[in-house]
């Protein structure tokens, strides 16, 4: 080759250089790059001839092909042969990409050996790809289960329905003061439980981004004080039971107007499942408040109690699906996820801080109807 100094530049680099005698036939131009004897059996040096494909890159057949219709046009630019994969002669492989110039008269072949890192980067792209292909089947796996779910819960939704009319026909009958009292127990557990299979069914639903219709006007737009005000009447008994005082935060104006978006039943499962997340977490003898603020725009509601509070690991996945404290554990960890896309399809922001003076602070915001 007339100018060695390059194509020894080029066997520093790694790459082979060949300049082309005859199809097929190839001598070796200035230094021998390192890998070369891990890839051919002959002990090859400068100017040695080199058969392709018979002998040495048999994968170089097709592209010689091209190369030489390449080489007959005299062109001035280079005609790569795209990557390949070569073993050596202890089996491990190296990623290579051939190039076809012309130099003047001479015809030269260029095979490049790619460095390690091109091969880990082939290797992470390799397992990106394969990853993504387990994610897509796991996907597929976690939406049939979600439909089972959603068929056995619809299928209890159905059973419980017949139960609440057997409550309901109790109610009629001469029964004792303390059959009374456990009836009430009765029809107070089938309630929750009815509260339950809503939010699995709202959970699992292909259609929970729609979550029903809700309102905007201030004329139909739920009271969010008068909805704090029924949960707190109808947890009472239960937190007593349990030496826990659930109440309205102190210096909320009465008189004031309360309303936000939203839809009032919903609203009230929202301010419920966050208060008796509360409760789960409180210990006897203390208090459960809710507070309440507004702004131009906003009102603000903010669920406080005097529990241990929760842990730093477990705030990013406490609005998600199935999520669940270490230490007291919801009954299936859909309470709080419920909430979450409620708030957030009615245009509202919900969260958890620590409360300045211990215990937990859960709360959401939601935008007030317009005029």
């Amino acid at each position: 080759m007339s100018n060695s100094i390059t194509a020894d530049l080029f066997a520093v680099l790694n790459i082979l250089v060949l300049e082309r005698l005859k199809a097929g036939s190839f001598r070796i131009a200035g230094l021998v790059p390192a890998w070369l004897q891990r890839f051919c059996r002959s002990n090859l040096e400068p100017g040695a001839i080199i058969l392709i494909p018979e002998q040495e890159f048999p994968f170089l057949e097709h592209f010689l092909v091209d190369a030489e219709q390449f080489w007959l046009q005299t062109n001035t630019i280079q005609l790569k042969s795209g990557m390949w994969i070569e073993s050596d002669l202890t089996g491990k492989e190296g990623y290579f990409e051939a190039s076809a110039i012309c130099l003047e008269d001479q015809k030269i072949l260029l095979i490049e050996l790619q460095c390690e890192d091109y091969q880990e980067k082939q290797s992470i792209i390799q397992k990106a790809r394969e990853n993504q292909l387990n994610y897509y089947q796991l996907v597929k796996e976690n939406q049939k289960k979600e439909i089972l779910i959603h068929c056995i819960i619809h299928d209890i939704a159905g059973q419980l329905s017949g139960i609440n009319c057997c409550l309901a026909l109790l109610e009629l009958e001469n029964l004792t003061a303390k059959g009374k009292e456990r009836l009430e127990i009765g029809r107070r557990q089938s309630m929750k439980q009815e509260m339950l299979i809503r939010e699995v069914l709202d959970a699992f639903s292909a259609d929970v981004q729609s979550l029903e219709s809700f309102n905007v006007d201030i004329a139909n737009a739920p009271n969010v004080l008068s909805v704090i005000q029924e949960v707190i009447e109808f947890l009472t008994p239960t937190f007593a039971l349990n030496k826990i005082k659930i109440k309205l935060g102190n210096g909320i104006d009465r008189t004031a107007n309360w309303k936000v978006v939203g839809e009032r039943s919903r609203l009230e499962r929202v301010i419920s499942n966050l208060s008796e997340n509360a409760f789960r977490h409180s210990p006897s003898e203390s208090t459960i408040a809710i507070n309440l603020s507004q702004d131009r725009e906003f009102i603000f509601v903010a669920v406080d109690d005097q529990g241990s509070g929760v842990r730093p690991n477990e705030v990013a996945s406490l609005f998600q699906k199935f999520s669940q404290g270490k230490n007291k554990p919801g009954r299936i960890g859909l309470g709080l996820y419920f909430c979450r896309i409620t708030i957030e399809r009615w245009g509202g922001e919900i969260g958890y801080s620590p409360h300045p003076e211990g215990g937990s602070r859960f709360w959401f915001r939601l935008p007030k109807p317009k005029e």
